[in-house]
């Protein structure tokens, strides 16, 4: 098994599509409520690149198994220097290490940037991808309790920061 990372093309939407919209529809690893059109996430992921933030994808046997990109995290000029990123793997392919490959990519181009800062901002219920991020030197820096509202109940947004050095 040999994971091959690369930068995305037109052609990894729908892979990335149906990604996210299974994470819509069945976990709250985004706070989203209805499941995106090929349209809607291709305009997502050439905007990001459109600005010159990176979006990779994990193949697995020339397929695409997950993915991983960041972009800004605020929109005020004095924050040019840290971004949020999203890490996301196939529901069939987790625990695999293809999240670990993708999130040390995604701190390798970041620094690379020269950017100083990124942030994770994580569902309080995922505790795995909590202890996930740890594993890279991510520290939780705030929670915001009832910041979102899904499945019938709050939710609660722990932010993660790494300051790259």
């Amino acid at each position: 098994m040999e994971i091959r990372l690369r930068a995305y093309k037109t052609e990894d939407t729908q892979a990335i599509l149906d990604i996210i919209n299974y994470n819509i529809l069945r976990s709250t690893a985004l706070y989203d409520y209805n499941i995106r059109t090929f349209e809607q996430q291709k305009a997502i992921l050439e905007e990001k690149i459109g600005k010159n933030f990176p979006v990779i994808v994990a193949e697995l046997d020339g397929t695409v198994v997950g993915f991983g990109m960041y972009s800004e995290f605020r929109f005020r000029e004095a924050y040019k220097f840290t971004v949020e990123h999203s890490v996301y793997v196939n529901q069939d392919h987790h625990g695999k290490g293809i999240g670990k490959i993708l999130l040390q990519e995604l701190i390798r181009l970041a620094k690379n940037q020269k950017l100083h800062t990124m942030i994770a901002v994580i569902d309080a219920e995922n505790q795995s991808s909590v202890e996930f991020h740890e594993k890279f030197g991510f520290k939780t820096v705030g929670i915001i309790k009832e910041s979102g509202y899904k499945f019938d109940r709050w939710l609660h947004s722990v932010f993660m920061q790494l300051i790259l050095e």
